[in-house]
């Protein structure tokens, strides 16, 4: 099943419970236009508030990149630069996505690009993809979420190396700094990623969604509290009708049954 949301660029492909969504702009580096940000976040949205989908996979058309990140020569179509701070920001609907998503990029991962990355829960990478903030080179700074993602994922001084020099680096500095957890052979990365979610997507989905949720707050609180947190929310999940099918299931030695309930 293929779904194309207001733009041919932004592909949608449907296997199982696991959703594709794939950046279709190759000849152009899968640059995004605002067009395609809008597409990218009507299909984000989609696929966390369907029944269908239990895991995301995030990827680019072609062997040169995932992204470029926004497409520049589209970027003085904005007014003001008010205009340009308050446009729908793809990077935020992943981040705000309930569902596990994860990042498959098969090339350059360059400024938007790089954010889309790491806003994704999980990143794989090509053995042949590489990893740049840009944007000082421009003249400005990334607005996506680089600074503070790209901190919490590789530490402040190799982020600051990035953000500083605005120079790339390759898929073995990356995966020796933390910015991806694997390094996959180029022909393999998609379905790598696709068997991962597939993993992902058998979890009971209420756990799987309620852990992301944990994850992503334990940033952001003392320690104390993100254990008194996840402590509650250990309550909420262990409430649930998955978590009774959890325990049976375990008792009967057979697989769990899991409705999201």
């Amino acid at each position: 099943m293929t779904i194309t949301p207001a733009t041919r660029n932004i592909q949608l492909d449907l296997s199982g419970p696991v959703a594709t969504i794939t950046l279709a702009r190759p000849e152009k580096l899968n640059a995004v236009t605002s067009e395609m940000s809008a597409a990218l976040v009507a299909v984000i949205e989609w696929a966390d508030e369907t029944d269908e989908v239990r895991a995301v996979v995030l990827t680019g058309a072609g062997e040169r990149a995932f992204s470029a990140g926004s497409d520049i020569r589209t970027l003085d179509a904005y007014a003001t630069p008010w205009d340009f701070r308050n446009r729908t920001d793809y990077c935020d609907a992943i981040r705000a996505a309930r569902k596990p998503v994860i990042a498959a990029v098969n090339g350059y991962a360059f400024g938007g690009g790089l954010e889309t990355a790491l806003s994704c829960d999980i990143r794989l990478a090509s053995t042949t993809a590489s990893f740049a903030a840009p944007e000082i080179k421009l003249g400005w700074i990334g607005g996506g979420g680089m600074s503070t993602f790209l901190a919490h994922s590789i530490g402040p001084s190799n982020a600051a190396v990035m953000l500083l020099t605005g120079d790339a680096i390759d898929s073995d500095t990356a995966l020796r700094w933390g910015l991806v957890s694997e390094l996959v052979e180029p022909g393999m990365l998609v379905a790598r990623a696709q068997q991962l979610a597939a993993v992902i997507a058998e979890r009971p989905p209420i756990a799987a969604e309620t852990a992301k949720a944990n994850l992503r707050a334990a940033f952001n609180m003392t320690q104390a509290e993100s254990i008194r947190y996840e402590r509650d929310l250990q309550a909420v999940t262990f409430a649930t009708e998955d978590a009774a099918e959890g325990r049976a299931a375990f008792a009967e030695k057979r697989a769990g049954v899991f409705h999201r309930r």
